[in-house]
Parts: C-alpha cells; structure tokens; sequence
C-alpha cells in the first residue's frame, strides 16, 4: 500500500486506483444524476394544472398566484444559490461524497413529494417544501458532477466526456415535459414517484462504485461568503419572481417597494461579497478563476446564452398551448402533453450536435463551436420573428431544430474549456461556480421574457380584447375591465393549458347567446384575439435573445488562444495525470513511476545485489 500526502500536506493512504472501466462509470453515473435533476425541472412545469387540481387550488385566483410562481421556480432559486457552497465543500470533503449526498437526499423528497395527502394551501405548502429540498439535492448534483468527470477523464477526452453531461442537462428538460403531460392526466402523484426508484438507485451506485481520485483541499468554511452570497442572490431572485406579479395598477410589480428593495438590497450584498471575497484566505467564491481568461470570457458567454434560451422554453409552450394547438383543433386540457411533444425537434437538434461538438473540439479547440454555436442559436431567434403565429409545423419544427444544434454546438466546447482552464483542486469550486451562473441566468432569463412579453402585450391585448368580446356580445360595461386586466394572467392561463376565456368571463357565458358564448369559450376566439398582441411581444422577446447570443459569440471569440489538450495536462501536477492514468489501466498510480535509481543500488546492504544479466 503507498502512502502518500495530500494537500494540506498530511499523510493520507492511498485507496486502490479504480479499474480500467471507471470513468465510463463516472460518466453513466453522473449523466443519470443530471438527467433526472433537469427532467425534475421541467416535469412540474407541464403537470401544474393535474397538481393543482389534485389538492383542489385554483392557481390562478389572485391570492394563489404566489403558490404557482414557487412551484417551478423554488427549485431553480435554490438550486442556483447554492450550488456554489456546495461545489466549494467538494473540493474540501470529497467530491463523490457531496454528489452521492445530493442523490441521497434528491430521493427523500421524491418519495415525501409523491405522499402528499394535504389539500389546499397546506398541501401547496408542503409541495413548495419539498421542492426546495429537491432543489438542494439537486444543487449537490449540479455542483459536483462535471468535476467528477473532468477528475476521472484526462484532457483530450473531457470535451466528449462532458458532451454526454449536457445532453443528458438539456435533453430531461424536455423530456420531463413529455413526461409530465403523459402522466400527470393518471396521477399528478406519479410525476415525483417517477424519480425516487431512479434516485435510490443512483445513490447507492454512487455510494458503490464511484472513487474520489481528484484533489481535496481542507480548509475552514467561509461564512461571511455563503451568508453574503447567499442572501445576496436570494434577495435578487425572490425580488424577480415577485416582479412578475401586477401591482398597483401595473400589469408587473418592478415599481413594488418590496421588489426593488429585494433588487437592490441582493446587489448590494454580492458587490459586499466580491470586496469580502477578496480578503479572506480561503474564499467561497474563487474570484481568482476569473483572472483565466478561458473561464472568465468562458462563464460571460455560457451566461449570456443561458439567459436567452432560458425563457424561450416558456414563449414555445405559451405559443403552442395558448395559440397554435387549439386552433389545429386540440383542446385545451390536451395542449400541455402536445406542447412537449412538438418541442420534440428542438431537443433533436441538440441530441445531434452535442456530442459531435464534443468530439470535435477536443481535436480541433473549442472556439469554432462555440463562436459558431451562439451565431447559429441568435439567427434562429432572428428566424423565429419572422414565422407567422399561425404557422406551419414544418417551418416551425426546422427552425427549432437549428436552434437546439446550435446551443449543442456550443454547450459542450464551452464547458469543457471552463472546466480544463481551472486548477485541478479548484474544479469543485469552478463547477459550483459555472452552474450558478447557469441556473440564475436561467431565472433571470424567465423575468425578462416575461416582462418584454407583457410589454408587448400591455400595449395591443386591451384594445384588441375589448373590441372582441362587444363584438360578440359582451356588455362593454363588463368587456372594459376585462380588457384591462393584467397580460401576466393570461399568459399563466395559456402556459397551464387552461382556456382563458372561461377562466376571465366566468359567469358572464351563461348570459350571452349560446352560439356567441361556445365561440368566445371555444378553441379559436383567444387564439384570434391574442395572435397581433402575442407576435408584437414574442418581437421585443427574441430581440433580447438575440442581442444575448450576440454578446456570447463575442465573448467566446475572446477566451484565447486554442490550448491543446497536451499543453493543458501538462500544467496538471504529475499526481493527477498518474491518478487519470491509473483509473484507465487499473493500476496503482505507484505503479506508473519508473525509478532512474538503479534496482542494485537499492538492495539492502545485507543482502548480495543481483547478478548483471548479459546482454
């Protein structure tokens, strides 16, 4: 058994290096570990109507809109803020540790998910709950499974390697609305039961078989740095999601008090945490990474991408659900399940790309594909703006497929430079830190697209709304404000599937004529009705989206020069490459070092030393 020391400079023993076949291992693991950690994202999104329905809560009422916003966007705040800590104390307790301890605790809350017996705002609350403990598993998941891999991979392989990661991170997005739309019409409680099995088995897969062989530091927490950061990114992502909200005769609440306060209050705190950051000895946040230019200029571009992808997933389905499917004759309780399935092509595109990108970057350097990525994901936004509401499936379908091979085509370069540009000891940290980004943008991105979207809304839906529904019988004593009422809620009506019109007029079908009142609560009239105001907003919307693959592009063409997969093992100290070396052959790492002192010169001195043999 050898001994050797880690790097805090104590002797530690060294474990058996891990079989030839681990990092296959290290990948499957962390890929199912990612898949079921984005389809959770995304499988509630699809189901909230059966959910709500199930515990008997209309979502839509004004004082539910609340229990709505934080069931799909707890888990992403939570995740988001502390999937950095929880990268940081990878790189000090063990990186395999913390991920199989995300998986651990991922399951517990499928499993409390899937028993809810509560009704009304108790059983919302014990959903919203637990969804945030989904969240810090997930956190757990996101911080530590592209360290694992870059630790098990050596440097020409950690492009394909992490490829596999963000197709298995992209695709559950979407294959989580599929599934929430198949299963939720059978039982709402399946779509969380679905994960327990899958995350049980994980955890003790990890537990088994996966081996920390990357660097571990020990050092002392920094408090003032989670606190800070922390409550900093709570403060800006509650103060968003509260934004979307109407207030005070607003269609949105950015001039609520509170919403500011949260705004500027969290910004305040982050610029406190940068300076703190800066001052202490062993940091949360390794300001440091951001002097390499490939991570720096790396994490720029992977943010400004993720903004503007993150609330196109929303517009697609709000377009689908609440224009495009019900007048091709779906109706409206059908729409969430069809929504998933003709989102189909754009996960294609991406499943196509990703790996080849992967693949070819670690022969040929990451910037061509990343440069060439983002261009191709901000002219399919471009491309978007000029298909027709009312559209052709097949235009649609192949401008959303373009647009998932761009992203794939940038996503897995993109990471893979980030993650190869940090220290060995550090990629804990810089993982942690790379999905932050990711997922606040992801966030960010949704208050954004919402507010462009109402705004665009906000000038043309009441006139238009108003004139259609006197047109149809509607007294214009009861039409006005209707008309006037805030875009956000019809928005949330088309993004849950529900018919707005029933969900806005109510009680006032059953005094217009019967022909007049099944065509307003029919499949055409909102469609008709939203079709100018939904295009003018889905404009401003994709502009911005536009504007941030721009920004990416630019940034990507700014990492640097290409560092070859040889120069950039060569900078890892020799323990680690013995260590990658040792996981492929299943050696002991001792094993690899050749000794130049001669075996006769290390015979004890009681003993003859070994005949010359001849040559």
């Amino acid at each position: 058994m050898t001994v050797n020391s880690d790097v805090a400079g104590s002797p530690v023993r060294a474990r058996r290096a891990p079989g030839p076949h681990y990092k296959w291992i290290a990948l499957s693991n962390t890929t199912l570990g990612m898949l079921m950690a984005t389809i959770n994202q995304s499988i509630v999104l699809i189901a909230l109507p059966a959910v709500f329905r199930g515990i008997g809560l209309n979502p839509l009422s004004p004082g539910n809109t609340s229990y709505l916003l934080w069931m799909f966007m707890g888990f992403l705040v939570v995740s988001a803020v502390l999937v950095v800590s929880f990268g940081r104390l990878g790189d000090m307790f063990g990186r395999v540790r913390m991920y199989t301890l995300g998986f651990a605790v991922f399951s517990v809350a499928s499993i409390l998910l899937t028993v809810t017996w509560m009704h009304g705002a108790d059983g919302a609350i014990w959903l919203i709950g637990w969804r945030v403990v989904q969240g810090v598993g997930g956190a757990f998941l996101f911080a530590n499974s592209a360290a694992i891999v870059t630790d098990a991979f050596p440097a020409n392989q950690r492009g394909t390697a992490l490829s596999v990661n963000s197709i298995a991170a992209i695709a559950g997005s979407f294959i989580g609305l599929i599934l929430g739309g198949a299963l939720a019409p059978v039982n709402w409680h399946l779509i969380f039961l679905v994960s327990a099995p899958i995350g049980a088995f994980g955890t003790i897969w990890a537990y088994l078989m996966l081996h920390d062989i990357g660097a571990r530091k020990h050092a002392q927490t920094d408090w003032w740095g989670n606190l800070l950061f922390g409550g900093g990114l709570v403060a800006i992502l509650v103060g968003i999601t509260y934004g979307l909200l109407p207030y005070g005769g607003h269609p949105m609440g950015w001039t609520n008090p509170w919403v500011l306060t949260a705004l500027f209050g969290g910004l305040a705190l982050l610029v406190i945490f940068v300076y703190v950051e800066t001052r202490v000895a062993e940091p949360l946040f390794r300001i440091s990474l951001f002097r390499i230019r490939p991570f720096a200029a790396g994490n720029v571009a992977s943010l400004m991408l993720a903004m503007g992808r993150g609330g196109m997933q929303f517009m697609l389905i709000i377009w689908l659900q609440g224009i495009w499917l019900p007048l091709h004759g779906y109706s409206y309780h059908e729409t969430p399940l069809w929504a998933g399935i003709y989102l189909v092509p754009l996960t294609t595109g991406f499943l196509l790309s990703a790996p080849l990108s992967g693949v070819l970057s670690d022969k040929f350097g990451a910037k061509p594909f990343t440069v060439g990525g983002a261009l191709l994901t901000g002219a399919t936004f471009l491309l978007l703006t000029f298909v027709p509401v009312n559209f052709a499936y097949w235009e649609f379908a192949i401008v959303i497929a373009l647009n998932g091979f761009g992203s794939g085509l940038f996503f897995s370069p993109n990471w893979a430079e980030m993650m190869n540009s940090a220290p060995p000891n550090q990629r804990g940290a810089a993982g942690g830190m790379i999905a932050t980004f990711q997922n606040s943008a992801f966030v960010l991105s949704i208050g954004i697209f919402f507010t462009l979207m109402v705004a665009g809304l906000s000038s043309k839906l009441p006139s238009a709304m108003l004139s259609g529904l006197t047109a149809e019988g509607v007294p214009a004593s009861a039409a006005a404000p209707i008309s006037h009422l805030p875009p956000i809620g019809v928005l949330f009506a088309s993004f849950l599937g529900y018919n707005p019109m029933q969900q806005l007029l109510g009680p006032l079908l059953s005094r217009l004529p019967a022909a007049n009142a099944a065509y307003v609560a029919g499949r055409e009239f909102f469609p008709h009705l939203i079709t100018v105001p939904f295009h003018s907003g889905l404009g401003v919307a994709f502009g911005f989206a536009i504007a941030t693959c721009v920004i990416a592009a630019v940034a990507s063409a700014l990492t640097g020069p290409r560092r070859r997969a040889v120069a950039a093992a060569a900078r890892e100290p020799l323990g680690y490459e013995l260590a990658a070396a040792a996981a492929e052959g299943g050696f002991e790492p001792s094993e690899l070092v050749v000794s130049d002192v001669p075996e006769d010169a290390s015979a004890p001195p009681d003993r003859p030393a070994k005949p010359a043999t001849p040559d």
